[in-house]
């Protein structure tokens, strides 16, 4: 529609004019750009709308093109053709979602934890939204590279491998093996803080570390294994898409800070400010006004995080040869990202078709409104608040549906616990605080992944007791309002990946599959399947499968698996 729109609003005001078509609960679709280009051109919002409406093509697509309101143009599809859309989708393995035409290296900097600390709840928007991200680019077709930057280098690391070094190596590696990452670090923390001698052989093995010394990198190498492994099981139980091939920690970047930094020089870009080596970003300034740096180099001659930033970005785009650059991480950290980004822009690391993007979220709270803590009132372990969704979400499938044996339980209670927990983080604007509520979170009602997911699987059960497939080829028919309305939420899922691929917005995809399993449960309870009989069965097993396709293919994309029983 938009297509056929398009020609019409520029014949009428000699440009090129988004006909900016939306969903409408008036008719089908509805257009209102007819109201913005009418000030433009000093005319009737009404008088523009009929002119659009005389001009556009639309006789083989809509049953009805009415102006209505100020000046808005209701569409109304013909039956004939939302059948006919419908009837092309049931046979597409794709569901009408294309591969893009010119795939793009995209590279999605997401998760990033710390070697020798447990991963908390602060990891775990990154997480969810940056797979979610990589999943639904690359089923697109584009070339996704996950980087997982784990901090696994700098000064802390000389006080850890010396308490490594302290409790002998196979006691450390079982420690750090039982995923004990936090007692390690703050035995560590507090032996660097209490004793001066612990204190001074930290800091001589830290200038061992970034001198090569094998032994130390060798121990240095534990830690970081040990981590890692332990990152996975929790990656694991998350069901995301990450994997040891993904770690790209800020080790890996060393050896390339200083010819990015000797880079920043030849170009002339480097100023010195306080001992430090600095660039001033245009535009970049600070409350009082002053212009703000961006320290690549401290003035103990050190590299600070955006030398490692620079230079992982320099290499992502020459090395790598990427074009779209995400970055999933906090919203506090806009303005580091601008500076960043502002940077390589001036060094000609970041020039188009290449872009940068900080996809940046809000905080989870507690029932308070105030930051999620644990009891103790410290960091809530991600591992904590996953088994305990988990947990719940397993004693409810137990209750709801006794027939389940302990596996299948398990495995139910694992989906929509987990389900559960990255719907909460999706189904909302990203740029947003929300709050963490298990009541809300695992009810089968409402917005919620248990609510889909009860969807999906009362398809899958229809299909069980009809004991027999669809008919993907069968001839669809829509006579009944609730099966038009079920057609119309399904055509748009193309339209609804192909923005949120753009915007990485998942709170429209989230919101979309919502409004799809209501719409089948309004058909569902209208429109009897098995009871009917011959063409119309046929027909409404279609719009079944449909769904159940476009519910299991949504819900992937953001990570959350679909239980054929629930």
């Amino acid at each position: 529609m938009s297509d056929r729109l398009a020609p019409a609003f520029a014949a009428v005001a000699g440009v090129p004019v988004d006909p900016v078509v939306r969903r409408s609960q008036h008719a089908d679709f509805q257009s209102d750009a007819a109201l913005g280009l009418a000030r433009r051109l000093g005319r009737p919002p009404r008088a523009v709308a009929e002119e659009v409406r005389e001009r556009a093509e639309l006789a083989d697509l809509c049953a009805a093109v009415e102006v209505s309101g100020p000046g808005f143009l209701n569409l109304t599809v013909a039956d004939r053709t939302l059948a006919g859309m419908v009837s092309a989708l049931a046979v597409d393995p794709r569901l009408g979602v294309p591969v893009v035409a010119e795939p793009e290296t995209v590279v999605v900097d997401y998760s990033a934890p710390n070697v020798a600390k447990e991963m908390h709840v602060g990891h775990l928007r990154s997480t969810v939204i940056g797979d979610a991200a990589a999943r639904t680019l690359e089923w697109l077709g584009h070339r996704v590279s996950r980087a997982n930057h784990l901090g696994d280098w700098g000064t802390p690391f000389g006080m850890l491998i010396e308490h490594l070094v302290d409790l002998g190596e196979t006691e450390a590696a079982q420690e750090l093996s039982m995923g004990d990452l936090d007692t390690f670090y703050t035995a560590a923390r507090a032996k660097f803080d209490g004793d001066d001698a612990f204190r001074e052989r930290s800091r001589a093995r830290v200038v061992a570390l970034q001198g090569g010394d094998p032994a130390t990198l060798r121990l240095w190498r534990l830690l970081v294994a040990q981590s890692e492994s332990y990152f996975l099981t929790v990656y694991d139980l998350l069901d995301v898409t990450l994997s040891r091939a993904d770690f790209r920690g800020e080790s890996s970047y060393h050896d390339l800070l200083a010819p990015t930094v000797g880079e920043l020089d030849r170009l002339g870009l480097l100023r010195r400010s306080d001992g430090a080596e600095c660039v001033f970003p245009p535009g970049s300034v600070g409350r009082d006004g002053e212009p703000l740096p961006l320290i690549v180099r401290k003035s103990d001659g050190g590299y600070g995080y955006p030398a490692t930033d620079l230079a992982a970005l320099r290499h992502r785009t020459g090395a790598l040869g990427a074009t779209r650059l995400l970055y999933v991480v906090g919203l506090p950290q806009r303005r580091h990202f601008e500076m960043v980004f502002a940077v390589a822009a001036q060094a000609g690391w970041l020039t188009p078709p290449a872009r940068a993007e900080h996809v940046g979220f809000g905080s989870i709270l507690g029932a308070d409104g105030r930051m999620l803590r644990s009891r103790a009132g410290g960091s809530v372990k991600l591992v904590g608040l996953l088994t305990e969704a988990v947990e719940r979400a397993t004693a409810l499938a137990r209750e709801r549906n006794p027939e389940l044996d302990e596996g299948e339980a398990a495995e139910v209670g694992r989906a929509v616990g987990i389900g559960a927990i990255k719907f909460a983080d999706l189904s909302g604007d990203r740029h947003k605080d929300y709050v963490l509520d298990w009541e809300r979170m695992l009810a089968l009602d409402g917005n919620t992944a248990p609510y889909l997911q009860y969807a999906y699987s009362r398809i899958r059960s229809l299909f069980r007791r009809a004991g027999t497939d669809v008919r993907p080829d069968a001839e669809v028919s829509l006579a009944d309002p609730a099966e038009r309305a079920l057609a119309v939420e399904l055509v748009g899922f193309a339209a609804v990946v192909d923005a949120v691929a753009g915007s990485l917005e998942f709170h429209h995809l989230a919101a979309y599959l919502h409004r799809l399993a209501a719409a089948f449960s309004a058909f569902y309870e209208r429109c009897p399947v098995l009871r009917a009989e011959g063409p119309v069965r046929e027909s409404r097993l279609v719009l079944c499968d449909l769904t159940a396709r476009v519910l299991h293919q949504g819900l992937h994309l953001l990570g959350i698996r679909t239980p054929e029983r629930l």
